[in-house]
């Protein structure tokens, strides 16, 4: 009789069928005399040989890997045994007994044993460590070094971040959906499992794109969804037998207030959602990066080979997960033994492919709904929340002055009149700019600074919001793929305005370029080469996303939710803000603390607070003015199919929430932090003070969306009202280098226009 269940597991989305590797008895019989050669069974407390054998990670390895060798796949076997024998290994001797001493005393043992040079280790103390060198050993020789760097890397992450695990469960605490989905992908070792995929089908990621957009959203989207998957069957085992706090499920209930079928649906809502998500990314941003970076046909050939192996592990992960006594699989309504399910069509191996089609069918509408969405609809002013700020805000006493010395620069730069050279210009008057006060924004961002400090931030954020601005006005709309090939070519132009090594530019030609020139000169004078190299990266982030914003459009799709926040965090510029901060703090701050989990997770969560508030703010704007899709309400309204008044509560619930992990990193990771690095007081001061920066970029921020007059009815109505409407300039009239932007949207005659019902700015 099958055991009580806490859910009824749902209908999982699974669009590739999956097969089984011929091999499969023979990796079970190798894993099984490994593991005790490794002394991972009977002695070691943890498993015995009944516990490997229900396991079967021989069985979920021949799913995963259904075309690999039989040694291939023998190897692969072995590193999924080690991997969950090191998960239950540390459960028992660390997480029951909250030992944070202890645990990290064995994490940091451990990269001894992966050797980049393939070197000597250390001698094993355990089977963790034993089963570790012995892998690296058989694994490294045929891999390149850059693959070695990666899978190192991710496999320190998945080993050292199971203390995060450990820290949250001494704490009782559950993370919110951001910070869960963020760390489960180190804790989890989905992004360590891809590695293996390269390995398995004998296939490197080149290195020219391993760090791309594409090929990162096909990673994290692949970690997502087994991690989510996983969720969905390890919930009772995880929440009942080992008081696991990190699972989606859990963090759902918790975060929606819902029972716990109706968050497990919405992980499966979630997992169908980071799946459609690596589809949308294979099929449409493969091709461009390859034309890109020039690749080759092996190089394409290997990037697919990763792709597929990539699907094969969704597909088999699934069937495994559906057969391991590991998981809750026999639950009533489970795919494997309901009478339902028999009645749905053909079970048992090799009819998975049978079964794609129902799933495929029934994720449909939420697919389609992403492309559905009415532009220009009247929405009328969201009712905001009570904005959580528990920091002070600080104005710089030098605001008023740089008020007028923005309008100055406006003026010098050309950004208040429309230029000839550049087809859109003109979205701006003074009054305009006077409403929009960046300097109000920069004096809370940046309550100590000189008057040209706050000048230079000021000038910043104007240059930064007009291209934010300008983009969608000029290349989106109707000007189809010339419009995409002009905002490309606009912004190759613009990354040569950011040297790094040399101080030598082309001559600007029109407003964007001469306002990047201006600020690049003043803020990198006294930068190391290390300095601009960052600034030039964050820059260049920030315009790359507005070009994934065009895409977007082009293609009329509201972003999913995991993917809409971490581009968020670019279009909005944070990465550029928070590289001026990081900058003015010097040397005081190894730069290995900017990578540790406690300061990334500060960082994102206070760039969450900002971009949500922000899009609270601009809903009606965005929604009602300019036909825009980029909003986290209406990404909210559209994946769960729900008003916006309900969209906005999530909205504000989530932004609540990134103050409170915010509060909570400062109050208690640092200062661990600070004692695991042996910080002195000099760094610790850095710390506290780049700490300080972001509690003012956040007030600052909410201060300036109160007060400035960009986001309420009445300015966007008289901002419409007064908004110049731009002509392109006529054929012949623009020539020399970077200029055939502007001539491709004349020459094609797709001049930028802006509709009726659509404002500027």
């Amino acid at each position: 009789m099958a055991m009580s269940h806490p859910f009824v597991l749902p209908s999982f989305y699974m669009p590739y069928p999956a097969r089984l590797n011929p091999h499969l008895e023979g990796a079970r019989e190798h894993s099984r005399a490994w593991a005790r050669e490794m002394n991972m069974l009977e002695g070691s407390g943890i498993w015995d040989e009944a516990d490997l054998d229900a396991h079967d990670y021989a069985l979920l390895c021949s799913y995963t890997h259904p075309e690999a060798s039989g040694p291939v796949l023998d190897l692969v076997t072995d590193w999924y045994v080690w991997v969950f024998f090191f998960d239950d290994h540390f459960l028992d001797i660390f997480k029951r007994s909250g030992d944070m001493a202890g645990a990290k005393a064995y994490l940091d043992r451990l990269p001894a044993f992966m050797p980049l040079d393939g070197g000597e280790t250390p001698e094993p103390t355990n089977p963790v460590e034993a089963g570790l060198a012995d892998l690296w050993a058989r694994t490294v020789p045929s891999m390149s070094q850059g693959w070695r760097r990666r899978f190192a890397e991710s496999t320190r992450h998945l080993l050292n971040e199971s203390v995060w695990e450990l820290s949250n469960i001494n704490e009782g605490r559950v993370a919110n959906p951001i910070e869960y989905i963020e760390m489960r992908r180190k804790v989890g070792g989905a992004p360590w499992s891809a590695n293996l995929v390269e390995f398995a089908v004998a296939a490197e990621v080149p290195g020219a794109i391993a760090a791309s957009r594409p090929m990162r959203v096909l990673k994290d989207t692949f970690a997502d969804s087994v991690h989510l998957r996983n969720d969905l069957f390890s919930y009772q085992r995880e929440t009942e037998a080992e008081g696991e706090l990190a699972n989606a499920v859990l963090v759902l209930e918790r975060f929606l207030g819902c029972d716990t079928q109706q968050a497990a649906d919405t992980v499966n809502d979630w997992l169908t959602s980071r799946l459609q998500q690596f589809e949308h990314t294979a099929l449409t941003e493969l091709a461009p990066l390859f034309e890109e970076h020039g690749l080759d046909p092996q190089a394409r050939h290997d990037t697919f080979a990763y792709v597929k192996g990539l699907q094969d592990w969704q597909s088999g992960g699934h069937e495994w997960h559906m057969r391991s006594s590991r998981y809750m699989n026999d639950a009533p309504g489970g795919a494997v033994n309901a009478p339902e399910a028999l009645l749905a069509g053909p079970l048992g191996l090799g009819t998975s492919a049978a079964r794609m089609f129902a799933s495929i069918a029934a994720t449909a509408p939420a697919r389609l709904r992403k492309h559905t969405h009415v532009p220009f609809q009247a929405v009328g002013p969201l009712p905001l929340p009570e904005f959580p700020m528990p920091y002070p805000l600080r104005l710089n006493s030098h605001l008023d002055a740089s008020r007028r010395n923005n309008i100055a620069w406006g003026h010098r730069m050309g950004l208040l009149a429309p230029d000839p050279a550049l087809p859109g210009s003109g979205l701006w008057t003074e009054e305009k700019l006077a409403d929009y006060d960046f300097a109000l924004c920069a004096a809370g961002l940046h309550p100590g600074g000189t008057a040209e400090e706050l000048d230079l931030a000021t000038d910043w954020l104007t240059w930064g919001t007009y291209g934010d601005d300008y983009y969608p006005v000029a290349f989106g709309g109707h000007t189809g793929a010339a419009g995409m090939a002009a905002a490309q070519a606009l912004t190759d132009r613009l990354l040569l305005f950011m040297p790094v090594d040399s101080p030598v530019t082309p001559p600007p030609e029109h407003v964007m370029e001469i306002g990047l020139a201006d600020l690049w000169a003043r803020t990198t004078a006294a930068m190391t080469g290390e300095e601009r190299a960052g600034l030039h990266a964050a820059v260049k982030a920030m315009l790359d996303a507005w070009l994934w914003e065009l895409w977007n459009q082009k293609q009329h799709r509201i972003p999913e939710p995991v993917d809409y926040i971490e581009m968020r965090r670019q279009t909005f510029g944070s990465d550029m803000t928070l590289t001026l901060c990081r900058n003015g703090l010097g040397a005081a701050l190894p730069p290995e603390i900017y990578r540790t989990q406690p300061v990334q997770a500060m960082e994102n969560a206070a760039m969450d607070y900002a971009i949500l508030m922000n899009d609270m703010f601009s809903y009606q704007k965005e929604i009602q003015f300019e036909g825009e899709i980029h909003n986290a309400v209406l990404v909210v309204e559209n994946f769960f199919d729900c008003g916006r008044r309900e969209a906005l509560g999530i909205v504000a619930d989530l932004q609540a929430s990134r103050m409170r992990e915010f509060q909570h990193v400062v109050d208690h990771q640092l200062p661990l932090l600070c004692e695991d690095f042996g910080l002195d007081d000099e760094a610790r001061a850095a710390l506290g003070q780049y700490a300080q920066e972001l509690q003012d970029w956040m007030s600052g921020i909410l201060h300036w969306h109160r007060e400035c007059r960009r986001y309420r009815e009445e300015d966007l109505l008289r901002h419409k009202r007064t908004a110049p409407v731009p002509s392109a300039p006529p054929v012949g009239a623009l020539t020399g280098l970077g200029t055939s932007a502007a001539r491709l949207t004349t020459l094609l005659r797709t001049p930028v226009r802006v509709p009726d019902d659509q404002p500027v700015g």
